[in-house]
């Protein structure tokens, strides 16, 4: 079994244990970063396929997921910040202890 061919199983187990941490959470953070996790083992996957095919048109397909992964990571960055804005509008003072009690909550369920 070649080298690439074990980089290759071990970016699938990669994105496997992100995906349980991204349905785990608890937290909105825990959750943004499992899921710029599996971006950038997605990215990994790519990139090693198109080692092992020899098709540099996933080194294509690797440099666009990543750039949606970052986009994706920075709007989901602006969600929970204007949610804790949101949280501290009444008390301004408070706003960074808030900050910090606000990324310890567990995510609210929608039902």
């Amino acid at each position: 079994m070649a080298a690439t061919e074990v980089a290759l199983y071990l970016v699938i187990g990669s994105i496997l244990l992100s995906f349980i941490r991204l349905a785990k959470g608890p937290r909105l953070p825990d959750r943004v970063i499992a899921l710029d996790m599996m971006t950038v083992s997605i990215v990994a996957f790519c990139a090693l396929y198109s080692i092992i095919s020899g098709q540099s048109v996933f080194l294509d397909v690797a440099i666009v997921l990543a750039l949606i992964g970052f986009l994706t990571t920075l709007a989901l960055a602006r969600f929970g910040e204007r949610r804790t804005a949101r949280r501290n509008r009444d008390h301004p003072s408070d706003a960074t202890e808030q900050i910090e009690e606000v990324a310890e909550q567990p995510m609210e369920e929608d039902e």
